[in-house]
């Protein structure tokens, strides 16, 4: 088995991913590139990598709900949210390959069973949840809002800070089940279809003409 600690990994994945998070808020700038401090094949690198993503189409995701946006802008936006969810969804599977080698030696129990959701894909979700908290923080601390935005602002991050505490446990549980033999890991691969011109009518039609 690979060299991780799977005790307390979900508190460890949120500090990489603060860290993350507040290094692209040093300039707030989409064109700025991704300068991650890890090294490759460490799994510190793809929580930078898979969190980097997330923060960018954070804020494509912003840009693309202005009301007067212009239909070439908000077309190269889509394109470019687009990519960045191929872009996630590969990290996430990366992620599932790393602790496959991690678990490849644990044999499951008799009695073991499947989980609906790998440790790869609760990740990815405490990594949007961990983003979600950065950013509720900042309407709370608006200069401009107005107290009642800022007291259901409060409200929301206090859901979102149980939320995450109760994301975090469950992380921790799965990890240490299926270190028991409790639960059976199987990678969980997406097959995305829509970006491959092999598998998208629109493309491979298209292709054809």
């Amino acid at each position: 088995m690979l060299d991780l600690n799977i005790q307390n990994f979900s508190s460890y994945a949120c500090n990489v991913f603060n860290q993350t998070i507040d290094d692209y808020h040093v300039y707030d700038d989409l064109n700025q590139t991704e300068k991650n401090p890890y090294e490759k094949g460490q799994i510190q690198h793809l929580l930078y990598s898979k969190c980097w993503i997330d923060t960018i189409q954070w804020h494509l995701e912003d840009i693309i709900r202005i009301p007067d946006i212009s239909p070439i802008k908000g077309m190269e936006i889509k394109r470019l949210i687009d990519q960045s969810n191929q872009k996630r969804t590969d990290t996430v599977e990366a992620l599932d390959l790393f602790f496959d080698n991690v678990f490849q030696n644990i044999k499951p129990k008799k009695k073991a069973y499947h989980n609906t959701e790998t440790p790869a894909w609760a990740i990815d979700r405490l990594s949007i949840l961990t983003l979600r908290i950065y950013h509720m923080k900042e309407e709370c601390h608006r200069l401009d809002a107005s107290k009642k935005h800022v007291l259901q602002c409060n409200h929301k991050l206090n859901i979102l800070l149980v939320q995450q505490d109760q994301l975090m446990l469950a992380i921790d549980q799965l990890l240490e089940f299926i270190y028991q033999g409790n639960i059976i890991f199987k990678p969980f691969a997406q097959m995305k279809m829509y970006n491959d011109e092999n598998l998208n009518p629109s493309l491979y039609t298209k292709n054809k003409n």
